[in-house]
């Protein structure tokens, strides 16, 4: 009896990691999957066109950020500015849209990029510690933004409008943008030098560093992206609105982009960067969210359910960093 208890404890013992990685890879299009089975079985309208394009439209910002905020984490930072870009972003679009719909979305882009060039600095090159760079830049650049559009402003432009509504064969612009953006990332994180510096750099930085790695160079450029997607999203954000809301645009949206990279299954420890997982993560919270409110449940409820999930992934992933 003794050896068999043994046994058994010994085949648990093995299959406890098999179990965890299993999650790590797969456990969040396994819950995307659930969530839409159940849909389609209790929630009246979901298979309707306009539920599916609503969803898409709406969890689009958060992708674009998410991919950002992926590379981020991949060297184990974390950017807490995103939301504020955002809003600077809207800003400038407006600000700057008696130029032409396009360069004001240009300046808008660059702006996020300088906004991340200066959070990538202070990490990078002064040694501060990406949490207090970032929120230094979350109240900073929420407040620039509150300067130089202090309040809601409405526009008629029809270039913007079209880039915030207009679709081709039936898909949004602006998720057709943000799947090209996807494979981008994904490209760069998989086949280039850079992508396998920044996962290099966060899982032994140290190690990097004595390798000769550019370090520094690599922080600041992650950053500098990561603003960057940002600001684009806020540009798709004010297009789709068809206003410039620095005030509110972008609140939060901090804590749903890592709570899909970490979904997703990149762990806060760095050193791995799961683009479509971080894509599927957004995807089951935006879906999640829907089904609660489909089910006439109250918002508090679609918190609490993300911050089990949040730390279900989290232990997962710490799981799997431990084998």
């Amino acid at each position: 009896m003794a050896e068999l208890t043994s046994r058994r404890g010994g085949r648990i013992a093995v299959l406890k990691p098999q179990v965890f990685a299993w999650v790590q890879d797969y456990g969040v299009y396994a819950a995307v999957l659930t969530l839409l089975l159940f849909n389609v079985l209790f929630t009246p309208h979901f298979l309707d066109a306009a539920n599916f394009r609503t969803q898409l439209v709406q969890v689009t910002p958060v992708v674009i950020v998410s991919l950002g905020m992926a590379l981020v984490i991949g060297t184990q930072g974390i950017d807490l500015s995103v939301g504020s870009v955002m809003a600077l972003a809207a800003a400038l679009t407006v600000l700057y849209l008696g130029y032409g719909w396009l360069p004001a979305v240009v300046v808008a882009v660059i702006g996020g990029a300088v906004a991340g060039l200066a959070g990538g600095a202070l990490v990078a090159y002064v040694g501060v510690q990406p949490i207090v760079a970032t929120l230094a830049l979350l109240v900073g650049v929420r407040g620039l933004a509150n300067v130089l559009v202090p309040q809601l402003v409405e526009f008629r432009n029809p270039g913007l409008i079209a880039l915030g509504s207009s679709s081709v064969a039936g898909i949004p612009v602006i998720v057709l943008i943000a799947a090209a953006l996807t494979v981008i990332v994904l490209f760069v994180v998989r086949r280039t030098t850079f992508g396998r510096q920044v996962v290099a750099i966060g899982g032994n930085r140290s190690a990097s560093e004595l390798s000769g790695l550019p370090v520094k160079r690599v922080l600041l450029t992650v950053y500098v992206l990561s603003g960057l997607l940002a600001a684009l999203a806020g540009v798709l954000a004010t297009a789709r609105l068809q206003a410039s809301d620095p005030t509110s645009l972008g609140l939060f949206i901090e804590l749903s982009a890592i709570t899909a990279v970490v979904v997703g299954g990149t762990p806060l420890t760095g050193g791995r960067i799961r683009v479509l997982s971080t894509v599927m993560g957004a995807l089951l919270m935006q879906l999640l969210a829907a089904t609660l409110i489909k089910h006439n449940l109250p918002q508090s409820w679609t918190q609490m359910v993300q911050a089990v999930i949040i730390l279900a992934a989290v232990y997962a992933t710490r799981k799997r960093g431990t084998r």
